[in-house]
């Protein structure tokens, strides 16, 4: 009997000796964070997203091979999230002790961290000839477009709802925004395949349709995803009000599940993209 693909393909846990050390760094700030828990607001979950937008270009420049062999596994997914949270982690714990405004730290070293992945997958595809900006940058943009038009739109219809989760919902419409155009042009215009079983049959599904050899097969996608994200954040919208701090932590989360594919694949695009268009 065949199976069912639940998990995107190259999901692969690192050697024992990288796992079970990004695991005990990851127990430590664990530890470090129970101790003495931050305060986890919309601001805080703002300062968090260069370091989503590090995780996943650190992945992406996993997948282009740039890292040396000894360290690489702990670079692959999942395990770059685990190490990326780490270090987050440990940055937070840190920057709380220098100065009133740690969130500023906080961000300013994450976007440092995104930056150093960033220009060496650049720099690769600038070597490499397979530079391309026009695609990539193009579902960026299409993703704040829509981005804007449905949080315009939620907030008239649940005015309460958007003012509870603020710029952390916000963040995670965006995010999900943003994984949703960004594989659309990798599946419609640079010939890309779906790693995401779930996401491949709605892909699929928009294909088999009449207006496929017009419009193609990711514009579906991106309806579900924004629909999706749109109902998450109305739903977290209570947990926010009731719990702030947890619920927002949880919205943080739904922003990271969104930002960091969207990212990867731009930073993907961009590096490797062998039409240079």
């Amino acid at each position: 009997m065949d199976t069912i693909a639940v998990l995107p393909s190259g999901f692969a846990l690192p050697p024992l000796p990288h796992l079970l050390a990004v695991a005990a760094l990851a127990a430590a700030v664990l530890v470090g964070l129970r101790r003495d828990p931050p305060t986890v607001d919309g601001r805080a979950v703002l300062a968090l997203a260069p370091w989503m937008v590090a995780g996943s270009s650190l992945y992406a420049c996993h997948q282009l091979g740039l890292y040396p062999s000894a360290v690489a596994p702990v670079f692959g997914s999942p395990i770059v999230y685990a190490t990326t949270a780490a270090a987050a982690g440990a940055t937070w714990l840190a920057v709380r002790r220098f100065g009133a405004r740690p969130q500023v730290l906080l961000a300013g070293v994450g976007a440092v961290a995104a930056a150093v992945p960033i220009t060496a997958a650049l720099a690769r595809g600038w070597t490499a000839g397979t530079l391309t900006l026009a695609w990539p940058l193009g579902a960026v943009g299409a993703a704040l477009v829509l981005t804007a038009g449905s949080w315009r739109l939620l907030a008239r219809i649940r005015p309460t709802d958007t003012r509870a989760v603020g710029v952390a919902g916000v963040l995670a419409v965006f995010g999900h925004a943003l994984d949703a155009t960004s594989t659309a042009v990798g599946v419609d215009a640079l010939g890309y395949g779906e790693q995401t079983p779930l996401s491949t049959a709605i892909i699929e599904l928009a294909r088999a349709l009449p207006t496929a050899p017009v419009v193609g097969g990711g514009w579906l996608f991106v309806v579900v995803k924004l629909a999706l994200a749109a109902g998450v954040v109305v739903l977290l919208a209570e947990s926010v009000r009731d719990r702030p701090q947890e619920g927002t932590a949880i919205l943080g989360l739904v922003a990271a599940v969104g930002l960091g594919p969207g990212v990867h694949n731009v930073v993907l695009f961009i590096a490797a993209n062998p039409t240079g268009f």
